[in-house]
């Protein structure tokens, strides 16, 4: 029953995720980057404290300032990445985390890596080659394709904090470590914020997305992966967060207007395939 449970609240937080590329991409249209996440870091932080007062010791800290230390860098690179790419591309690509997961668990920890992830490795990358040269202009070249490299970025390092949070997380209280790592990342943005962008008042519609995303995407989706994470095991984790890429291409489609050229469809899908062949069951 618990798993039941921890399994819909990870899916109801991979939902939202999927939703706020698209409400991301409209926000840092208009607002910068590095502003925007210091913001929404911040809130997130204050959402969660009175959450894991007294639920923070040494071990939890330095855990999760190395969690925090790989998410800063992450989303900064998805952020930048998902303005100048679409929206369906950004989670489409981010959503190879879950190849890049075993391997940084195979360099960090020792765990043993099959063929199986060695193939689909490659045949993501085959995927992403159609996503990314499959657009507007149909280039490698093209503008879109600084976007695509940026949320690889993203998606290699969130493979990273995905290998350590199932190595670390059991150890810890899952709201003392959320709020670390969220803090250390909003320390990290709120240090580059005079050196990237102006200081200037959020519009409305920016309100309302750093409202969406520092309390649903990072206060609630960060203490209930963490929570998620001592209590799943990755491969059913790693099902649930299959479905990311797929929620964002949803919402792009409905909410943002992305259409995907055929050769583009087949990128996607292939890169989908191979997430989902990755983590089979071994019989």
């Amino acid at each position: 029953m618990h798993r039941f449970v921890y399994s819909g609240l990870l899916l109801g937080i991979v939902c939202i995720w999927g939703w706020t590329f698209v409400v991301v991409k409209d926000a840092v249209a208009c607002y910068g980057v590095m502003a925007f996440l210091a913001i929404r870091f911040l809130m997130g932080s204050l959402a969660l404290a009175p959450f894991a007062a007294g639920h923070i010791d040494r071990a939890t800290m330095k855990t999760g300032i190395l969690v925090g230390l790989t998410l800063a860098p992450a989303y900064l690179f998805q952020t930048y990445g998902v303005r100048a790419t679409t929206a369906t591309n950004a989670g489409l690509i981010t959503g190879l985390f879950i190849v890049f997961a075993p391997l940084c668990n195979r360099v960090l920890f020792g765990v043993k890596t099959r063929f199986l992830h060695w193939a689909a490795i490659g045949v993501s990358i085959a995927g992403l080659l159609l996503l990314a040269g499959g657009g507007p202009g149909g280039e490698l070249g093209a503008g879109g394709m600084i976007g695509d490299v940026l949320t690889l970025g993203a998606a290699a390092l969130f493979g990273l904090q995905i290998a350590l949070l199932d190595r670390y997380a059991v150890r810890h209280r899952a709201s003392g470590l959320a709020l670390v790592q969220v803090a250390t990342a909003a320390a990290v943005f709120l240090v580059l914020w005079p050196l990237a962008d102006d200081f200037v008042w959020p519009a409305p519609g920016v309100w309302f997305a750093l409202g969406v995303t520092s309390l649903l995407g990072t206060a609630a989706g960060f203490y209930i992966q963490t929570l998620a994470q001592q209590h799943l095991s990755a491969l059913s984790a790693a099902a649930i967060f299959l479905l990311e890429p797929l929620f964002a291409a949803m919402f792009g489609y409905l909410l943002a207007g992305d259409r995907l050229a055929p050769v583009q469809l087949a990128g996607g899908a292939i890169m989908v395939a191979a997430m989902a062949v990755m983590h089979r069951p071994r019989r």
